[in-house]
């Protein structure tokens, strides 16, 4: 399965790879990173149409293009891409999120168990 990680904190990217290192070379999950709102939208245009990725995880306060606005755009022209939001302030946009379509959301610092269990999800979903 094919995820990207939408976050303008590059240490983020790091992060990502270390905890699901055994899945990465595993071959389970492939990641994709794009820093701002604008690149992740940019990289989905670029690929094959449907895009084949599976899911996005996005920050929500980023400069330029929000996750949020983000979220909008990505349900709009890419409806079967399910997309969660990850953000540094508790549950301040969560029902924003919702309403928009977001599948799950994560507040920072991370659980990564919790991420790992929906990714992990997703991949099964998608073999059966």
């Amino acid at each position: 399965m094919k995820a990207m990680v939408v976050d303008d904190e590059r240490d983020v990217e790091l992060l990502f790879r270390q905890y699901f290192r055994k899945e990465i070379q595993q071959k389970i999950i492939e990641f994709m990173f794009a820093f701002s709102g604008e690149e992740a939208l940019e990289l989905l245009h670029a690929m094959k149409q449907p895009p084949n990725v599976m899911l996005i995880l996005s920050d929500i306060n980023m400069p330029g293009m929000n996750g949020l606005e983000l979220l909008q755009m990505v349900k709009k022209e890419f409806p079967l891409i399910r997309v969660s939001m990850i953000t540094a302030y508790s549950n301040q946009y969560y029902e924003r999120a919702m309403e928009c379509g977001a599948e799950n959301y994560y507040t920072k610092p991370l659980d990564f168990r919790a991420l790992k269990r929906e990714i992990l999800k997703e991949c099964n979903d998608e073999e059966n």
